[in-house]
């Protein structure tokens, strides 16, 4: 009995060369932006600290900081009155949450309207 060979095919070996790029997505710089083909960004002058920015936006629309106090007033006055015992205290703070909360809902929707149809 003749004992049959299997040959293996014949793949040509790659050959690694070290300057080309590795397959798949382009490289990215992570301390750079990106750069997207059409849009150039607006450049800012100066950052912004917090406290600039949260005196702006309170320049800006007053009511939602007096609304949001509003609110964190009534929630820890009614908790604490509800802790006491005194339910129907509690209640009516609980209430005035709500309208407080509504009320800030309401600055903000008109705050963010009014800042959408203010010529630039």
């Amino acid at each position: 009995m003749a004992a049959a060979t299997v040959a293996a095919p014949a793949v040509p070996e790659r050959a690694a060369s070290p300057a080309a790029p590795p397959p798949g997505p382009a490289p990215f710089d992570f301390s750079k932006p990106p750069v997207i083909e059409g849009f150039s960004p607006l450049p800012r002058l100066k950052e912004e600290t917090f406290k600039e920015k949260f005196m702006r936006k309170t320049k800006e629309n007053p009511f939602v900081p007096i609304g949001c106090l509003g609110t964190a007033g009534a929630l820890l006055y009614g908790l604490r009155a509800f802790h006491q015992g005194k339910t129907r205290q509690s209640q009516l703070l609980m209430r005035g949450r709500i309208f407080a909360q509504g009320f800030t809902v309401v600055a903000l929707v008109v705050g963010v309207l009014g800042t959408a149809l203010k010529p630039k």
